[in-house]
């Protein structure tokens, strides 16, 4: 046993005071190519949301079906456009995949509370029939959950509503991978999922890419931060990820998933030792 641990015994340093994680030298080595030339997410110009909380989900995100019954009960022309329009995409964490999403013809009925430090007021259902019906037939339920905005009706305060129609990068909370997708359709997303917003497309899109690497995939994982959820699950807290430090050095990159992955390695300088070690661990 005393020779097995003088064979895979390790050094480390334990001279800061930041969290600390047992690494072989390998992933020391990545870990301090990744944190030379890497600047940490929460010093970009960047923010970071979570998705929209309901109170009940049964009520307020719908099928595609039910939206098309909603719709038809709509008294006139004016009533259904202000409907539709109310009536948004919706994205699940299990609907996000690396570099792609599935819509499974989801919807959330957006009835918002308003913004008041913009001036947006919020929804009043009385403009809603057909959706007033609809969301009175869970009455009990809206009536006495705890998110809920000014009326029953109205999805609780979220003072980030407006992001939601801006250019963005979705990901999941709990994932297999490193699954990130670049949106600018104005999708909405569950509480499942959180989005990263930037004024920069350019810088979005980069992210994007990078963050979905299996570099990335794998420096979060078993360097930085993660929580495991079973054999091959993990979370993607928030706190940490805003930890992880990524190269400033806006590119575009390929679209292939393999050029990716060896452009990003390029650029952090791994040799072919450090990426066969990464390609086996993914």
């Amino acid at each position: 046993m005393s020779d097995f641990v003088q064979q895979e015994s390790t050094e480390l340093c334990f001279n800061s005071s930041c969290s600390w994680v047992i690494l072989s030298p390998i992933e020391q080595s990545i870990k301090a190519k990744i944190e030379k030339i890497g600047t940490p997410l929460k010093d970009w110009d960047i923010n970071i949301y979570r998705g929209v909380l309901t109170g009940f989900n049964d009520a307020f995100i719908i099928s595609g079906e039910k939206r098309k019954e909603i719709l038809a009960k709509c008294k006139s022309v004016d009533e259904r456009k202000r409907t539709d329009d109310l009536i948004r995409p919706i994205l699940r964490g299990r609907d996000i995949k690396r570099y792609e999403y599935n819509f499974a013809d989801f919807y959330l009925i957006n009835t918002h509370n308003g913004v008041k430090d913009k001036n947006i007021p919020r929804i009043d259902i009385k403009n809603y029939p057909a959706i007033k019906k609809h969301l009175d037939e869970y009455w009990d339920k809206i009536s006495t959950r705890a998110d809920k905005g000014d009326t029953p009706y109205n999805l609780r305060n979220c003072a980030y509503m407006d992001e939601f129609n801006k250019p963005k990068i979705l990901y999941p909370e709990t994932t297999q991978g490193a699954y990130f997708v670049y949106d600018e359709s104005g999708l909405m997303i569950d509480k499942t999922c959180f989005m990263l917003i930037s004024e920069n497309k350019q810088i979005l899109k980069y992210l994007q890419k990078t963050l979905s690497t299996k570099l990335f995939e794998f420096a979060y994982k078993n360097i930085f931060s993660s929580i495991e959820l079973g054999e091959k699950g993990y979370q993607y807290n928030k706190h940490a990820l805003v930890e992880l430090p990524v190269i400033k050095k806006i590119c575009i990159l390929p679209d292939d998933d393999v050029e990716i992955d060896r452009k990003v390695y390029e650029l952090y300088d791994l040799t072919a030792e450090e990426i066969d070690f990464i390609e086996g661990k993914n």
